[in-house]
């Protein structure tokens, strides 16, 4: 059962999403203001969170940084919900760590599609991860129990940190990830400063290794995605 929770003021809006989002397989609760939504991550664990980005008693972008902060609910997946569709917010959702983001008003039928997209690749991530499971993709097969790498069936050597890289990658496959974020993750050494050519150095060496340079994309201003081949998606 997917349990999702809706962060947002406009109560006829609100209430509307509550209903037309709740099925038997999806429970969805509202609440209207940030101190609401700190008491309910409180109760329970969610599937997914629809953020506002305008609130009475804060910001959506600040609540953000908070719920991704918090290791509870870290991976729990994030789409904003905005009135503007301006690429500075947009950008800067991305940047703090929000999964994707809609802007109203919105299709109910695209809300749904893209919430349904979200719950899938936590879905995968989480299974892949709780049963160690290798990650097969196209001609790419990745053993990250055995470090073993491989593409087209050739094993690839690749560094420490380059398999962390492509950890974030293919646990977060179709999802853009802000240069930002991969910076922290992948260098946790308490380091004051890293020189962000070194990710740009580390994503090179493994589109190179890995001959990934249609699967590793830039997204210009904000970071990379890992885009699942097209072939492996027709199978």
């Amino acid at each position: 059962m997917d349990t999702i929770l809706i962060i947002e003021d406009d109560a006829s809006l609100c209430a509307g999403l509550v209903r037309a989002l709740s099925t038997e397989k999806q429970t969805v609760q509202g609440c209207a203001c940030l101190q609401e939504a700190r008491e309910k991550l409180r109760q329970s664990g969610w599937s997914l969170i629809l953020l506002d980005v305008g609130l009475p008693d804060g910001n959506g972008f600040d609540f953000l940084t908070e719920i991704k902060a918090d290791k509870v609910h870290a991976d729990v997946p994030v789409i904003m919900l905005t009135a503007n569709d301006l690429e500075s917010d947009i950008v800067t959702g991305l940047e703090q760590g929000a999964d994707d983001y809609i802007t109203k008003p919105f299709s109910l039928a695209i809300l749904r599609a893209r919430i349904q997209a979200q719950l899938r690749k936590a879905s995968g991530r989480h299974f892949s991860q709780s049963a160690g499971m290798p990650y097969q993709c196209g001609d790419y097969l990745f053993d990250f129990e055995k470090m073993e790498f491989f593409h087209a069936g050739k094993l690839i050597e690749l560094s420490r940190t380059e398999q962390k890289l492509l950890r974030i990658f293919t646990d977060n496959a179709g999802i853009t990830l802000p240069r930002e974020r991969l910076i922290d993750r992948i260098w946790t050494d308490g380091a004051a400063y890293v020189d962000e050519n070194a990710l740009s150095v580390t994503v090179k060496r493994l589109r190179d290794k890995l001959s990934a340079q249609e699967v590793i994309r830039t997204v210009y201003g904000i970071g990379y995605v890992w885009k699942i081949p097209e072939r492996s998606k027709e199978t």
